[in-house]
């Protein structure tokens, strides 16, 4: 099977990696061993499946075009470990697949649902050991910014309850086919084996930062407004003067604790 027959679809937001020295530096920067667990999500035409099997042998890659599956397995099937799971990677059972061993997740995931698509691998971050992906430049700037910065929000604080982020490196888009209109990066994801600032309920605290950040410009009290009357706001010892974007993760985390304390519920 050709892989060069196989055009890139809109609807799968396909961009296939084409320059083997970025290639060879993503997989240089997950560092992959023989005995890892190793998860690939969005395969493409295995342009990083190849260096991956050639460090470890045993490889599970996620794909959703059915059409890329014998592309995949003409190359790869003399791999008797590599197992292809044809499947939306957004309702996959990742945890079906760590086994004895903690998974390391790589991909070049689809913009167009990278974000939902890393809220649900953050759900199984007690069996990771670490993610590496191609982003969005402007996602992994996100999911890396601070207090402060302008694209500080709810995605970052989320990811950097969980994970420790490095942003590693930019992609430009002449190392694709087709090229895509923005540039990319390299995001290492590395999940804490314990929260630094655990919440009392997971949940109450994406609600806060969600409701927090859906009028950014405002002040904290306005939008917890939509969680807590006025009698618990003022009970708050965390100032609710300021805007969303000036809290870090552990002072929203506290929030949160001190509104569960409060009785506000979800």
């Amino acid at each position: 099977m050709d892989p060069f027959s196989h055009k890139a679809r809109k609807r799968f937001g396909q961009n296939f990696l084409s320059d083997p020295g970025i290639i060879q530096r993503i997989v240089s920067s997950i560092a992959p061993r023989e005995d890892d667990n190793i998860v690939e999500i969005g395969p493409g035409k295995g342009a990083i499946t190849a260096l991956l099997l050639e460090a470890c042998p045993k490889l599970n890659v996620v794909e959703l075009d059915r059409d890329l599956i014998p592309i995949l397995l003409a190359q790869f099937a003399v791999f008797k470990d590599f197992k292809i799971h044809q499947a939306d990677a957004l309702k996959f059972d990742f945890a079906s697949l760590a086994e004895d061993k903690p998974l390391r997740i790589v991909g070049n995931l689809p913009y167009n649902i990278s974000t939902p698509l890393i809220f649900h691998l953050l759900s199984y971050h007690g069996k990771v050991q670490d993610m590496h992906f191609m982003l969005q430049k402007e996602v992994v700037e996100r999911m890396a910014a601070v207090p402060g910065q302008k694209s500080y929000g709810r995605l970052g604080i989320m990811v950097q309850y969980y994970c420790q982020v490095e942003n590693l490196f930019l992609v430009p888009p002449e190392c694709f086919q087709p090229q895509p209109k923005v540039d990319s990066a390299i995001v290492r994801l590395r999940p804490f084996q314990e929260l630094p600032y655990p919440a009392k309920d997971v949940k109450l605290l994406e609600r806060v930062v969600n409701v927090a950040f859906q009028q950014r410009r405002k002040t904290l009290r306005n939008g917890l407004k939509q969680l807590a009357n006025s009698e618990q706001l003022d009970a708050l010892k965390t100032d609710i003067s300021v805007r969303a974007e000036n809290l870090s993760v552990e002072q929203f985390v506290a929030l949160s604790d001190e509104l569960l304390d409060l009785g506000v519920k979800i």
